[in-house]
């Protein structure tokens, strides 16, 4: 699909008029994090998954040609949305699609009926002290190249998981050849840096928690050692009725975790269609 004027490329699959579930992708991942729950769950729902910018299969415009932050991504899925002409659909959150979806739901908060969120924070509490120690000071080009290198990608997949061999490798070995391509470190150094900005937000969010009492569903990688178990807690400060459930594996849960996840989603999003917020 063409989105101001660049290609984006999405996965779809489900019934046409079925419930919408839009699944918003982490770093340094793409759609194809989705691979195994999209058929786990295309008999019921019709499920859509772009990629942003600079991911996955869709365009990669230098930094100078596009500017690579969360608003701007937040302009394009929120935009990406509309072309498909969705007017009400829940979303699935994950990382960096966080505070990309949060401030979809913020900003349009008629059009979406539920939120699931994986490892996808919003609250300064979810992220591990020396990462959030890092987000406050400035930028370190060591750093920055380590986050887009293939020990750093593989341990996102692997730390925390009690049974690595339970995960594919060629899930950390598809991000990298990404990673990989000339010039996509700059674009990934600039969403990065860009991450910081996101702490101002979450006072915005957790207001949209707090007026729509939205439902929202938290499965969490407890042992994920960027987005930490608290934040996935955090969420019935504001929403007392979120349904929380800590999973036994890290970062990628859904590496080792699909058929829980998609059971849970399954029990909760016919539940959420019955919510007040939803009436």
């Amino acid at each position: 699909m063409t989105v101001h004027g660049r290609q984006i490329f999405y996965r779809e699959a489900g019934p046409a008029d079925a419930p919408v579930l839009v699944l918003l992708h982490g770093f340094p991942t793409s759609s194809y994090m989705y691979r195994n729950l999209i058929p786990a769950l295309a008999d019921r729902y019709r499920l859509i998954a772009p990629d942003y910018l600079g991911y996955g299969w869709s365009d990669a415009p230098t930094p100078d040609q596009f500017t690579y932050t969360f608003e701007s991504m937040t302009t394009l899925i929120t935009d990406f949305i509309a072309t498909l002409g969705l007017r009400r659909y829940s979303l699935y959150l994950q990382d960096f699609g966080a505070p990309i979806g949060f401030r979809i739901a913020a900003r349009h908060p008629q059009q979406v009926s539920a939120i699931i969120s994986q490892n996808g924070n919003a609250y300064v509490e979810g992220i591990t002290p020396p990462i959030l120690a890092g987000l406050n000071a400035p930028p370190d080009p060591k750093v920055l190249r380590y986050q887009v290198s293939l020990e750093f990608t593989k341990s996102q997949y692997l730390t925390g998981v009690p049974d690595p061999s339970l995960v594919d490798p060629d899930s950390w070995m598809h991000d990298q050849e990404l990673l990989d391509r000339p010039g996509n470190d700059l674009i990934q150094f600039a969403m990065l840096e860009d991450y910081k900005n996101n702490l101002a937000a979450y006072a915005e969010f957790q207001t949209y928690f707090r007026t729509s009492q939205v439902p929202l569903l938290a499965v969490w990688g407890a042992n994920d050692p960027i987005f930490i178990p608290a934040g996935a807690r955090a969420f019935k400060k504001d929403l007392p009725h979120a349904e929380v459930h800590l999973l036994n594996t890290g970062h990628f849960a859904l590496e080792t975790h699909t058929p829980e996840i998609a059971a849970y989603i399954r029990d909760f999003l016919p539940r959420a269609h019955t919510y007040p917020h939803n009436a």
